[in-house]
């Protein structure tokens, strides 16, 4: 479809990654003092064979994948927003919706491409500019399965946000599965006015995402849309 507070933050500065679990759930990124980007990464395993046969991973299933794309699912990432000034969207392949400007006509958030097969090596990446952070109330990154038996488990979803106020990378893993929920919440970012604080989600919804908003009350008018 297409639209017209748990525990406290943790910083920190290691170079290590940092997986976000539901018992540390929370990291606070320092507010970027020389602009840069916030990368959020998704990246799956395309199904490969009959049913109950796991997905092959490296550079040969990436490519069996992209050959046999109809034996994979199409596992899109995006972004319900609100900025500061009270606009909201989304931002996803479905209804070309790659990116959201702020009132000034700036680029705020970009996705890159639509990776339908999960053959991509380098996934689907989402694109905070943050010269631009003071614009951002909150943003809520989510996985669509967009075609395809929904079988989380098997794609073994894994998003890393990258950020050069922060060392290392931060990953959340979906490691939990829902295999009637069509679509993921993943972390949820709130600009604090101090940096950015970003929340390990993991909750499926049944539904898409209409039934996204409702269940965290964004308040979008969606419509039908294709890609």
């Amino acid at each position: 479809m297409t639209a017209s507070g748990k525990g406290e933050p943790e910083k920190s500065s290691s170079s290590a990654k940092v997986t976000l679990t539901k018992s540390a759930p929370r990291i606070s990124l320092d507010k970027p003092q020389a602009g840069g980007e916030l990368s959020v990464n998704l990246n799956w395993n395309a199904r490969s064979g009959g049913p109950g046969q796991g997905a092959k991973r490296g550079f040969l299933g990436k490519l069996q994948a992209a050959l046999q794309p109809d034996q994979g699912i199409d596992l899109d990432l995006g972004c319900l927003w609100e900025f500061a000034d009270g606009s909201k969207g989304v931002v996803q392949a479905l209804g070309n919706a790659f990116t959201a400007r702020d009132s000034a006509g700036h680029t705020v958030l970009s996705l890159d491409g639509d990776d339908r097969s999960g053959a991509a090596v380098a996934g689907e990446n989402l694109r905070l500019d943050l010269a631009r952070v003071d614009a951002v109330r909150r943003i809520l990154v989510f996985a669509l399965i967009y075609q395809g038996t929904p079988n989380w488990a098997q794609a073994q979803g894994v998003v890393t946000l990258t950020s050069p106020t922060h060392q290392g990378p931060v990953e959340v893993v979906l490691d939990e599965a829902d295999e009637q929920a069509r679509i993921c919440a993943i972390a949820l970012i709130e600009n604090t006015g101090q940096g950015l604080s970003v929340q390990r989600e993991v909750r499926y919804v049944r539904g898409a995402q209409r039934a996204l908003d409702q269940a965290y009350g964004w308040g979008l008018d969606w419509t039908p849309g294709r890609k």
